[in-house]
């Protein structure tokens, strides 16, 4: 089910943002209209985002369990799938920066930010119906395949954490535990997911950032030199963990409005 609706993700996306790259206005890409303004005090609000975004080491079970423990092998897929998403999601901000006005994002923001008032904003410029068909489609897609690909690590670990065998009532279960509460979520809260996704980079900086840099630094003082040893010794170690704090510090400064947000 994850490889159709990521492989229908991949077609429609390079069929929509092939079409979108057409129309980009090198005036509207860098806002020549306001040759002034500067969005660095911005930054510091796509930290969470980032994190939560880029992200994968709640990929690593299901990693294992097609692989086994090989380490080269598991690298390569976390680099070479960060690189293609980085590559993917610098096409997005080409074709949507470079076609919708900046002005246009603040009502885009208030407005909820989320994926149907963007697409809604695109057609609007656009004027292409057969455009604003891929968009719906490619837009219906992107969700499920994100809903799809951010489970699949936490499925293999559900299964290992209560027992559940490979069965099929046995994968049956493990389904229902790991889809049915954000199915539950998405419908309560249909317009939570910029939310959601805030504190997930939250939570993504507590476990794929400073408790992997603890453990790791406990690891090595017990154990010495593992198998697998990622290079940068102790100064990493210590980026990994300001890097964390940092994010943590960002999103709750964020959640009391004390940063400067695009408006």
């Amino acid at each position: 089910m994850t490889a159709i609706v990521l492989g229908a993700k991949v077609i429609t996306f390079f069929l929509t943002f092939g079409s979108l790259l057409g129309h980009v206005q090198p005036a509207t890409l860098f806002n020549v209209a306001e040759s002034n303004a500067s969005y660095a005090p911005y930054l510091l609000m796509t930290l969470p985002f980032c994190l939560a975004s880029f992200g994968y080491h709640g990929n690593v079970p299901s990693l294992m369990k097609y692989y086994g423990k090989d380490p080269k092998t598991i690298v390569k897929c976390l680099v070479y799938g960060t690189l293609m998403a980085l590559a993917l999601y610098t096409i997005w901000l080409l074709a949507t920066m470079g076609n919708i006005p900046r002005p246009e994002f603040i009502g885009i923001a208030e407005k909820g930010g989320n994926i149907d008032v963007l697409v809604q904003a695109l057609s609007g410029v656009l004027n292409s119906r057969s455009l604003d068909l891929l968009l719906v489609v490619f837009s219906n897609f992107a969700v499920a395949s994100s809903f799809l690909g951010v489970t699949l690590g936490l499925f293999d670990y559900l299964a290992d954490l209560f027992g559940f065998d490979d069965s099929a009532m046995g994968r049956l279960k493990t389904a229902l535990l790991t889809f049915a509460p954000p199915v539950v979520g998405g419908l309560l809260f249909p317009n939570g997911f910029l939310y959601a996704i805030g504190y997930a980079g939250l939570a993504a900086t507590i476990w794929a950032a400073i408790v992997p840099a603890l453990l790791a630094r406990a690891s090595r003082k017990r154990f010495g030199s593992p198998k697998f040893r990622v290079w940068g010794g102790k100064p990493m170690i210590a980026l990994i963990l300001v890097f964390g704090v940092g994010n943590a510090l960002v999103h709750i400064l964020s959640s009391f409005n004390l940063l400067p947000v695009y408006q």
